[in-house]
């Protein structure tokens, strides 16, 4: 076994894989999911288009349909997009057919744990530029630092500002790399500069404001040169019928069925921030995600702990780096929130 090993490289070894805890509650608030599911119109849609097509043919090699759609939903061309298996497929692609032996690759942290992970797979080297300690971008750290970066928001909620941005797009020719999960949930997106930044990529997700996490569906937006090189690493058929028909029938019911759901996820986040700013030893960041940080007189430890026993599960995310006083929810419905900050305030004012 330990010759086996051996033809494991050093660096995937010495990785933590990305993975989540096992425990299971009633109320679920530590993956930062629509709270809500799919409407019941987007499902029969869904299921009615699927009843009528042929389960023993391949879904499309290429889902041109749905890029067409996508590129009416987001503002792009459709020869700039590609769709994908959730946009951590996407994420692994773009990274595939640009990171090599020694190549750089620089990071914003805290951030989303995969773009270490498959970048040191690959031999990149990675270099991290910590937030302040605001937790807020960097900007001038970035500016000086950058080579090649990728700035997404998960886990702080913090956003990069277009004028920023755009500094930092022109500094280099570098790839940078957006990625706009929770865009819906700021009501603002970067997608308008791709047309002035041909070194820039943007990536979304219909997992949280689409209530689509279950489908694994994702999206990558870039300048139709460079979405022809990613698509290289990209598996064929790589999303199936079922999900490329539920992304369809979603776009075109956005604004009737999920638009709504946003602004109800966006109400209870601010709620919810008032709310916690109200608990002594609590100390809620502000975010422009479906979720916030949280900092904590009490270990965060502790929290997540006590918070199960009462049928509740959160995120903790001390062991990121930076956030070892800190916890993480996501935005649940009205009841779920009232939960969640009656049992907060039952541990940690006592204490």
């Amino acid at each position: 076994m330990r010759k086996s090993l051996n033809r494991i490289k050093p660096e995937v070894r010495a990785l933590r894989a990305y993975a989540l805890s096992p425990d299971r509650a009633s109320v679920k608030i530590n993956q930062n999911e629509n709270p809500w599911d799919a409407p019941a119109r987007i499902k029969e849609e869904t299921l009615r288009r699927l009843g009528a097509r042929e389960w023993s043919r391949y879904p499309d090699f290429a889902p041109a349909r749905l890029c067409e759609q996508l590129a009416g939903f987001a503002g792009w061309m459709p020869d700039g997009i590609i769709a994908g298996n959730g946009s951590n497929e996407l994420i692994q692609a773009l990274l595939m057919v640009t990171v090599a032996l020694g190549k750089r690759v620089l990071i914003s942290e805290p951030t989303f744990a995969l773009y270490r992970q498959i970048s040191t797979v690959l031999g990149g080297n990675v270099i991290s530029v910590p937030l302040t300690s605001q937790l807020s971008y960097d900007v001038e750290a970035l500016q000086a630092a950058v080579s090649d970066l990728k700035p997404p928001n998960n886990p702080t909620g913090c956003v990069l500002s277009d004028d920023d941005l755009s500094e930092l797009l022109k500094s280099s020719d570098s790839l940078v790399v957006v990625d706009e999960a929770y865009h819906e949930f700021a009501e603002h997106s970067v997608v308008p500069l791709l047309r002035k930044h041909k070194n820039l990529v943007v990536l979304r997700t219909f997992s949280k404001a689409m209530s689509m996490a279950a489908l694994r569906v994702g999206y990558l937006l870039a300048a139709p040169e460079l979405t022809r090189e990613i698509g290289k690493a990209v598996l064929p058929y790589n999303l199936n019928a079922i999900s490329q028909t539920a992304a369809e029938v979603a776009i075109e019911m956005y604004q009737q069925e999920l638009r709504p759901q946003v602004q109800k996820i966006i109400g209870e986040r601010e709620r919810l921030y008032g709310e916690l700013s109200k608990v002594k030893g609590l100390a809620p960041l502000r975010s422009q995600g479906n979720f916030m940080l949280v900092r904590s007189s009490v270990d965060p430890k502790q929290i997540f702990a006590e918070l199960l026993t009462r049928d509740i599960l959160i995120r903790d995310v001390s062991t990121y780096p930076m956030l070892s006083e800190y916890f993480r929810v996501s935005v649940g419905t009205p009841e779920e929130n009232g939960l969640l900050i009656k049992g907060l305030r039952s541990i940690v004012e006592p204490a």
